[in-house]
Formats: structure tokens, sequence, C-alpha cells
């Protein structure tokens, strides 16, 4: 695996399909860690604006929920609870005495064992969606390949909200 500068994974720029799905999943995830690093415990609390209540402890949270629902609920099939059950569904809300050490570590576990779930598995291998899913999505069956590209999706969409998070909290800019 090829790395960035700052130490970040990537997928080389011409690997087959699997390496490049999962090198840039690896990317985003390694850059949220970044964005979300450094921080003292009164930061990783800090929301963006009103009426956003979104920080970064909330993202770290809230992925590790993702993870968890898409590699071991929905790709899996197995039957977990919720990583947070006192945060709601989403994993955004934050409790005290949880910080961000925590926070990564739970969410690092999550990484790993969807890694371990999918490893050795097919891009083509089919799952069911949960009925919440497939109501949101419009449909009922993913591949392994779709998975892996909406996290993709969803890591960027959350590594640009940690960007103007951190902007906001200690005016950090930058990959």
């Amino acid at each position: 695996m090829n790395t960035t500068q700052d130490g970040r994974p990537i997928a080389p720029g011409r690997a087959d399909e699997r390496a490049t799905l999962e090198g840039l999943l690896e990317f985003y995830r390694a850059t949220l860690a970044r964005k979300c690093s450094g921080l003292d415990d009164a930061q990783v609390r800090t929301a963006s604006v009103p009426p956003s209540s979104m920080t970064p402890l909330g993202l770290v949270q809230h992925v590790a929920q993702v993870e968890r629902n898409w590699f071991q609920v929905i790709f899996a099939g197995l039957d977990v609870p919720l990583v947070y059950e006192d945060t709601g569904t989403d994993g955004f809300g934050l409790v005290p005495g949880r910080g961000m050490d925590e926070a990564l570590a739970v969410w690092r576990a999550e990484v790993e064992r969807g890694r371990e779930l999918t490893a050795g598995r097919s891009l083509d291998d089919i799952t069911t969606l949960t009925e919440r899913s497939a109501g949101f999505l419009g449909f009922r069956e993913v591949s392994l390949r779709w998975i892996l590209t909406y996290l993709t999706g969803e890591y960027a969409r959350h590594c640009g909200h940690a960007d103007l998070l951190r902007e906001r909290i200690d005016g950090a800019t930058g990959p």
C-alpha cells in the first residue's frame, strides 16, 4: 500500500478494483482520524455552528456505528447491538466520561472487524439490506462492491465535516 507524505495509506493510481476500493476507504478512514487527533476534551466536544450539534467526537462515534451497521449487521447478517446505545441510532450524541481516545479505540475495533468479515469475500457477494436501509435506499440487495463504494462516500463527507470543525476549533486546515 502506498502512503501520502503524512503517512496515510492510499491505493496506487493503477491498482485492481479491490485494492482501489479498499485503498480509498483506508485513506478516508485515516484522514478522519488525523482530523480528529490532537484535540483536548473540550475541543472534541465543540460543535461547528448552530443549529448543528456535530462534533469531532460525535463523528468518530458515528463512523464506528456506520462500520458496524454495514459490515456486521448488513453484510454479515449478525445480530449485534448499536455501538453506543446511549447516543441514539446515529452515534452522534455525546455522554460525559467518554472521550476521543476511547471512541477511537472502539472505532478502530469496528474497522478491524469489518476487515475480518470481508477478507477473502468477492466484491460480487450480495447481501440483503435491513428494512430500514432498504426503505431509505429504495432497493433490497447490495454487493460488497457497493458497500465499499458507499462507505468511501460516507467517510469523504465526514472528512469534509471534520475539516470545517477543525478549522473552527483551532484554525488547522489542510489535507
